[in-house]
């Protein structure tokens, strides 16, 4: 299986990321045109972790996204379910303590972390309001949930160059720089069919978080939801 379907199988989800862990970083940041680095300080400062703080990250990869974190002294637990992702993280960084899991079936105790944050992988899970509140259920009282996930861009001119960049200019990108190109034509699929701002902050308050809002980066290209435990 190279390519997942928009019915997000956990199998074919996991099998298609173990396909392009080795050179997943580079592609983003290629396909992104440089963007992914500056969203993910985005949500590093969100997150705001501190010393001691246990911060999850969910759908880490190779920890590229947990790496900030460690380095506020937080404690960071990288999160994945794809193997293959988690190996080549474990390569580079084996200093983490890297975890396999199910973002709809976290193997973690009730409230263990300060901070719970998903970067660009939500969209990937099969059951997204399972995921949202398996996140508030492993967040301690007073905690908080970071999100940064492709959104619809606000202003609508750009609003259709994008979409006519996602499926006409990605798959042939992704061909020069990617092991499995297919991958990313999924990924231009799943980006088109994911909740727009408003539709993901309604999906966290139904998981019970409260306090929830958004910030737009890159004119809403990627949008930054953000929600507490109380």
């Amino acid at each position: 299986m190279t390519r997942a379907s928009l019915d997000k199988q956990p199998h074919e989800v996991a099998s298609m990321f173990d396909d392009v862990a080795a050179n997943y970083d580079l592609t983003n940041d290629v396909l992104s045109l440089g963007q992914a680095r500056l969203w993910r300080k985005e949500v590093a400062r969100a997150v705001d972790a501190r010393p001691a703080q246990k911060v999850l990250d969910l759908a880490a990869g190779t920890a590229t996204s947990s790496l900030p974190f460690a380095a506020t002294g937080a404690y960071v637990v990288p999160c994945d379910f794809s193997i293959g992702m988690l190996r080549e993280g474990k390569r580079r960084n084996s200093w983490l303590p890297f975890t396999a899991g199910d973002a709809t079936k976290l193997p973690f105790r009730d409230e263990t972390f300060d901070a719970v944050t998903i970067s660009f992988g939500l969209r990937n899970v099969q059951d997204t309001d399972a995921a949202l509140r398996e996140l508030y259920r492993v967040t301690k009282p007073g905690g908080r949930v970071v999100i940064c996930e492709f959104s619809q861009p606000v202003w609508t001119p750009f609003r259709t160059v994008y979409t006519e960049y996602l499926m006409r200019a990605l798959p042939p990108v992704a061909r020069t720089v990617s092991s499995n190109p297919d991958a990313y034509v999924y990924l231009a699929e799943s980006i088109r069919a994911w909740p727009d701002q408003p539709g993901l902050a309604r999906k966290l308050q139904r998981a019970g978080w409260s306090q929830v809002a958004w910030r737009n980066l890159t004119g809403g290209v990627v949008a930054l939801h953000r929600g507490v435990r109380d």
